[in-house]
């Protein structure tokens, strides 16, 4: 496949066909590193480290109306029966 290095404002770029990306599990707007080895440019997708979640930041995403809904696990068996 050809492709042709483009000038964009103070920089340049490749236009990588859609399915080009979906081979390679990239996506749009996600981050990659891109690299130059052996004379040729690498670009990989960056595998993101999970952080610690702050549970104030997640109660805040949740629904204004939001309400717990109790789960109906069955009869007690086993060892559960007190």
């Amino acid at each position: 496949m050809l492709s042709k290095v483009q000038k964009w404002g103070n920089s340049q770029g490749i236009r990588i066909p859609k399915n080009l990306l979906e081979n390679s599990h990239i996506k749009i707007g996600e981050e990659v590193t891109i690299s130059a080895k052996n004379g040729k440019i690498i670009v990989e997708p960056t595998h993101k480290i999970r952080g610690k979640y702050d549970i104030k930041d997640l109660i805040s995403k949740m629904p204004n109306n939001y309400e717990v809904e109790e789960e109906n696990w069955g009869t007690p068996s086993g060892r559960e029966v007190w």
